[in-house]
């Protein structure tokens, strides 16, 4: 037998349950489970709200993971789970899951760190370098810098040849977080801010040229960072915390020749995957690339589930299996 956590009811959180223990299918791997983040897709998976449909249950949520292989080799691994019927996903302590969704990491990657990296990392490297084209010697404006996305964009846009970046975030602890990872400045995102304030704001904090906006969070700020781009800037758009629509005018656009650009980490192939994930490892490795994060007992993944669900983690909370 195995320990997973199971959840039974869309919205609530899983709880903790014994199960019978996997056995791999043909072209399928068996890993020890070391650690698991709560991602923003699991809870979303999990309220039965999500465009993949609400999940057969009960089932167990996780779309990634890290853990060993039968030979002690450390990998990161992804699922399907909550998005397709029938797959399992990582909150257990055992698993098995397809090799082609299984990557190798580096011996001395930190495991936990690379848990609470993983596809937000992913999705801020290749965003950058896969959709944006960051060349070197680039400025670069890094939207909700606050979050884990964010965070890794900074760090992986000076990582990627950005001879500076812009943070823009809600909170003084997230903007003087984002200067300690390396972002020349970091100014506030206002409750009460138009797409014009902002817009003058960034300009103030610009040096020379916006070559490229990395945008998980859309609304006013997306808007802003437009106006600010030099002609023939792209702004990438991976997500949208601050509001589903953006006030883009026309005009804007057509007088700089700008370029928008949506991405989703399901757009890359799994090759593409596998290339980014080893990036970032590579990075983590080397202690160059990290993001706020909490390690939790797997057991309490009732209350860690709850508190990434209300959105008052510090950082992304990491079950330790």
């Amino acid at each position: 037998m195995i320990r997973a956590a199971l959840l039974h009811t869309y919205g609530a959180a899983p709880t903790i349950a014994e199960r019978p223990a996997p056995v791999p299918a043909d072209g399928e791997v068996t890993i020890t489970v070391e650690a698991v983040p709560i991602t923003p897709l699991d809870v979303l998976c999990a309220s039965g709200t999500s465009y993949f449909g609400p999940p057969r249950t009960p089932y167990v949520p996780g779309v990634q993971g890290v853990g060993r292989l039968t030979d002690g080799s450390a990998v990161w691994f992804g699922t399907s789970a909550g998005m397709r019927a029938g797959v399992e996903g990582s909150m257990a302590s055992t698993v098995a899951v397809p090799a082609v969704d299984v990557v190798a990491l580096p011996t001395d990657v930190p495991l936990t760190v690379l848990a609470a990296l993983g596809l937000s990392a992913v999705a801020a490297h290749a965003a950058l370098t896969h959709a944006g084209g960051l060349a070197a010697g680039e400025q670069v404006v890094v939207l909700g810098a606050g979050g884990v996305v964010g965070q890794a964009a900074v760090q992986l846009a000076l990582l990627g040849g950005a001879r500076r970046v812009i943070a823009v975030a809600r909170s003084a602890s997230a903007r003087a977080r984002a200067e300690q990872f390396g972002a020349s400045i970091a100014i506030p995102l206002l409750p009460d801010d138009d797409v014009a304030s902002l817009a003058d704001r960034l300009r103030h904090a610009a040096d020379g040229p916006v070559d490229l906006v990395l945008d998980p969070v859309f609304g006013v700020p997306a808007a802003a960072a437009l106006r600010v781009l030099r002609p023939g800037g792209r702004l990438v758009n991976l997500g949208s915390a601050a509001g589903a629509t953006a006030p883009v005018e026309s005009a804007v656009l057509r007088s700089g020749a700008l370029r928008m650009i949506g991405y989703t980490n399901n757009g890359l192939s799994i090759d593409e995957r596998a290339a980014a994930l080893a990036v970032v490892a590579g990075h983590a490795a080397a202690g160059r690339l990290t993001v706020d994060h909490e390690i939790v007992p797997f057991d309490a993944v009732a209350d860690a589930w709850a508190r990434q669900d209300a959105g008052t983690a510090a950082g992304r909370i990491v079950l330790a299996l």
